[in-house]
């Protein structure tokens, strides 16, 4: 792009946006001819994606800002009222916001909710920081038609980002997600409301403990064995944090409530944009959960939990036989999760005869096994929640409301690798507060039995073999980065390997078309001679391309051999890998 396009889109940008600070950033860099900051910012127009907006925080077109969440809301807008044609007449569409304490999320959230207002919809916006899981109840409790949390989840301090929602909670797909980013990208006026005016018409509404106190109580009421807790919470302690987020307020309320010590880090505790205490507000890192496993120690803790800033994803670590704590994979707590859910409605007889979980299809096989091992069937989607939701509601049509009809399945459980849990019917998202106490009664439920999370898992390793998995990704910032995850892409595609780690490459599945039921998504997936499945992927939320390994050893000759074995394959794998996204 020459300096007359930038110069060109900035001073655009600059006329269009309303929010002072964002446009005095575009004046300071035109006046110092900053042009390749200013070409960052104006290459292109941040993309509202199939599940929203997601970058950093700043003005120009290819930033977070108020002008760029003003225009992808008035596009979302527009479609919902084509999408319900008979309630926009009748001026009955309603919309649910909700944000995290990233920098501007509150502001750009009422900017969100003041649009959704001009344009006929009354919006439900909550009156302070609210985690992701709660909005999707909130759509579904208030029957709201669409939806948006602001949050950009575990990404650094400087990013922010918009999600949005479809009228059963779920994030968007096909065959909204297109029909949305159509109506974004022809945006031309945008209508605009004052607060005051859209309060008094009735268009605006602020709400919190109304959905609060219904939301912990449906986690509460989740739960498989509250004598249990009641009889055994005082042996538990559980040390946790929000990592600066919004988890706080549930998961304390909801534990407490169950008589459950919590001790959340103080210097964690309340939301703060800036994250000060950690490199990346994520569960999946490890040295995002430090603070936690320091005062684990100090405390003699049980369970260490950690949710991120909009609370859907969790993550914990477990105290270990050496003394330390152990952190537990986003794979090892689906499998732990599962093999609780099964076993618990079986020993209380509430299994159902077609029981199924879902799990996305770069997370652990030995899901799978464990389910079977119930009776049980575990179905596979895309990566991403919205997938999984999307399997519910098929199994929901298929059931009553079509002539009265049984589902085809009986959802129990959905997972995801990265840290994300769903437990419940009445939110269609992961559900990190949900999981926080699910995973507090496990801890019980195995005390009782005189082991620990460690020991189940270990059981689990000794009946369905060893599993291991490792992730490989790397970032490609820039203008020049989609073109060199395409680049690796392709070449795999045209050029698959003959082998990784040494093991023969058996079967390639390439999803760009779709294939075995699955939607098209730029995934490729390499099953080896031994069972491993390796998996690639572009992040559809972050500039850098991803790499799954899952990894099965016969645990015949002991577990100390099976994961020698797992690790070894699993470094040459990662050595394969390298050499093709680090030249």
């Amino acid at each position: 792009m020459d300096q007359n396009d930038i110069i060109a889109r900035a001073k655009d940008y600059i006329a269009k946006e309303r929010d002072e600070s964002f446009r005095k950033e575009v004046e300071a860099l035109l006046a110092k001819q900053d042009w390749k900051e200013l070409e960052d910012r104006f290459y292109r127009d941040l993309e509202f994606g199939t599940g929203g907006l997601r970058g950093v925080i700043g003005g120009g077109y290819n930033r977070m800002n108020t002008l760029v969440v003003k225009s992808a809301t008035q596009g979302l807008a527009a479609y919902v009222r084509k999408a319900f044609p008979e309630k926009a007449a009748a001026a009955q569409l309603k919309a649910v916001i909700a944000f995290d304490s990233r920098h501007y999320s509150a502001e750009f959230a009422e900017a969100a909710a003041l649009i959704f207002a001009a344009n006929g919809i009354k919006t439900y916006l909550f009156s302070g920081l609210r985690p992701t899981p709660e909005l999707s109840f909130a759509i579904r409790r208030l029957g709201a038609d669409t939806g948006i949390v602001v949050t950009a989840s575990h990404n650094p301090p400087q990013y922010n980002g918009y999600k949005a929602y479809w009228n059963d909670g779920s994030q968007v797909i096909s065959p909204h997600d297109t029909g949305i980013i159509d109506e974004v990208n022809a945006v031309t006026i945008i209508k605009e409301m004052e607060r005051k005016e859209a309060l008094d018409k009735g268009l605006l509404a602020i709400i919190d403990k109304e959905i609060d106190e219904p939301y912990q109580a449906m986690v509460k009421s989740r739960l498989f064995r509250p004598d249990l807790i009641k009889a055994k919470a005082g042996e538990v302690k559980i040390v946790y944090t929000p990592l600066h987020g919004t988890g706080a307020l549930h998961v304390e309320k909801v534990l407490g409530d169950l008589g459950l010590k919590v001790i959340t880090v103080p210097e964690q505790r309340e939301g703060n944009g800036d994250f000060p205490t950690v490199s990346f507000p994520n569960p999946e890192e490890a040295a995002a959960l430090d603070m936690a496993i320091k005062l684990g120690t100090k405390e003699k803790a049980d369970v260490v939990m950690a949710t991120d800033p909009d609370a859907d994803r969790f993550g914990i670590a477990v105290p270990n036989a050496a003394g330390g704590y152990t952190l537990v994979t986003g794979n090892q707590m689906g499998v732990l999760l599962a093999d609780y859910i099964f076993l618990s409605l079986k020993e209380l007889g509430k299994l159902p005869q077609n029981a199924a979980m879902v799990n996305s299809i770069v997370t652990t096989g030995m899901q799978k096994a464990v389910a079977e091992s119930y009776g049980a069937e575990c179905f596979e989607c895309l990566t991403g929640f919205k997938w999984i939701a999307s399997v519910m509601r098929r199994w929901e049509e298929q059931g009553s409301g079509k002539g009265g009809a049984v589902a085809s399945k009986s959802f129990v459980f959905g997972t995801e690798e990265s840290y994300g849990y769903l437990v419940e019917t009445e939110v269609r998202d992961k559900d990190g507060v949900s999981a926080a106490a699910l995973t507090a009664e496990m801890t019980l439920y195995w005390r009782s039995k005189g082991k620990s999370l460690l020991d189940r898992l270990d059981d689990l390793y000794t009946a369905n073999g060893y599993w291991e998995e490792a992730g490989i990704s790397k970032y490609f910032q820039g203008p020049e980065g989609p073109a060199i995850m395409k680049g690796i892409m392709e070449e795999y595609r045209k050029n698959p390997p003959k082998t990784l780690g040494g093991i023969t490459v058996s079967r390639v599945r390439d999803l760009e078309k779709g294939a075995d039921g699955l939607p098209p998504s730029d995934v490729l997936q390499f099953y080896l001679a031994d069972g491993t499945v390796v998996s690639a992927r572009p992040s559809g939320t972050e500039p850098k391309i991803k790499f799954y390994a899952s990894c099965r050893a016969d645990a015949s000759g002991g577990l100390e051999a099976a994961r020698a074995e797992a690790g070894r394959k699993l470094a040459a794998i990662k050595k394969d890998i390298r050499q093709v996204i680090d030249r």
